[in-house]
């Protein structure tokens, strides 16, 4: 059972993921420490999972064939798949495809 703390309450040399991120490190495959609990009024408490400062290392940097990887995958998401144009922007998920084929009436035969 990991310890948990009350949102701002953390004891130093942790931190969440995103504040390694902010300070250029990563977790480096270490295991959760503790976690926060941020309480909500209607639904459950906002979780997030802390980690030791002392074992994160820094972020690996980006080499040409990950920035091509990124931008091949990129380009894929804004192809709409129901009229094969490049949309000019990353096609929503909740709609599937391009915004001016899902305002489209549908025809149904």
């Amino acid at each position: 059972m990991i310890p948990v703390y009350r949102w701002c309450l953390a004891p130093e040399g942790l931190a969440t993921f995103r504040q390694l991120r902010a300070m250029g490190l990563r977790p480096a495959g270490q295991p959760v420490v503790a976690q926060l609990e941020r309480p909500r009024r209607r639904r459950g408490p906002l979780v997030a999972f802390l980690y030791r400062v002392d074992l994160a290392r820094p972020v690996r940097p980006m080499t040409p064939a990950r920035w091509a990887a990124l931008a091949k995958a990129n380009a894929a998401r804004r192809v709409c798949p129901a009229c094969g144009r490049d949309a000019g922007y990353r096609i929503p998920i909740s709609l599937g495809m391009c915004v001016p084929c899902a305002d489209a009436p549908q025809l149904v035969a």
